[in-house]
C-alpha cells in the first residue's frame, strides 16, 4: 500500500506519526480541503508529468494551474501529464494519493512558487484519504525536491 511507503519515508524524519487518515475521501483538492478543514489553496497537490528527462512531480498550491508556456520554458517540452494507468507504476502512488514521499527511484520532485505564500500546507500521503500538515521548510526537506519552479498561474495577479 502506498500510504505505508509514504509513512516509512516520513518516519526517517520522525514525521510518520503526523499523517492523518480521514474517514472520507481526500482525493481531490476540494475533498481534501473539506477533510482537513482549510482553504483549498493550502492543499499541496502533486501532479505527475513525463519530460524528455523522465518522470517528474510538481507540488503546487490547490488553486494553481499549470501555465503551459512557463512549463515549456522550464522543462523544454510540452506539459504532458501521466495517464491514469501510468501513475502508480511510474510514481509509486495511485491517483488520489500521489505525494512526494516514498516515490519510485528516478522520479524528480519540484516545488512550485505558489506554495511559498503559506506557513503550512497539506500534501497527501500515498492514499486517497490521508494528509500531513507541513511547514514549507519541512516540505522541502521531506520531499527531497530538486528545485523551486515558477510554472503555475491562477493563484496571483499575472
Amino acid at each position: 500500500m502506498s500510504i505505508e511507503k509514504a509513512r516509512a519515508w516520513l518516519k526517517k524524519f520522525d514525521a510518520g506519526s503526523r499523517i492523518v487518515e480521514f474517514p472520507v475521501s481526500s482525493a481531490t483538492v476540494e475533498l481534501a480541503a473539506e477533510a482537513v478543514g482549510c482553504e483549498p489553496a493550502r492543499i499541496a497537490k502533486t501532479l505527475s508529468f513525463r519530460t524528455n528527462d523522465g518522470v517528474i512531480l510538481i507540488v503546487a498550491a490547490g488553486d494553481a494551474k499549470i501555465n503551459n508556456p512557463k512549463y515549456k520554458a522550464r522543462f523544454g517540452c510540452k506539459a504532458r501529464m501521466l495517464a491514469f494507468e501510468e501513475v502508480e507504476p511510474e510514481i509509486g502512488h495511485a491517483v488520489g494519493g500521489v505525494c512526494p514521499f516514498g516515490v519510485n527511484e528516478g522520479v524528480t520532485v519540484f516545488l512550485d512558487e505558489s506554495l511559498r505564500r503559506f506557513e503550512t500546507v497539506f500534501p497527501a500521503c500515498g492514499s486517497s484519504n490521508s494528509a500531513i500538515e507541513l511547514t514549507i521548510p519541512e516540505l522541502e526537506k521531506y520531499s527531497g525536491f530538486k528545485a523551486w519552479v515558477d510554472i503555475c498561474k491562477g493563484w496571483r495577479e499575472e
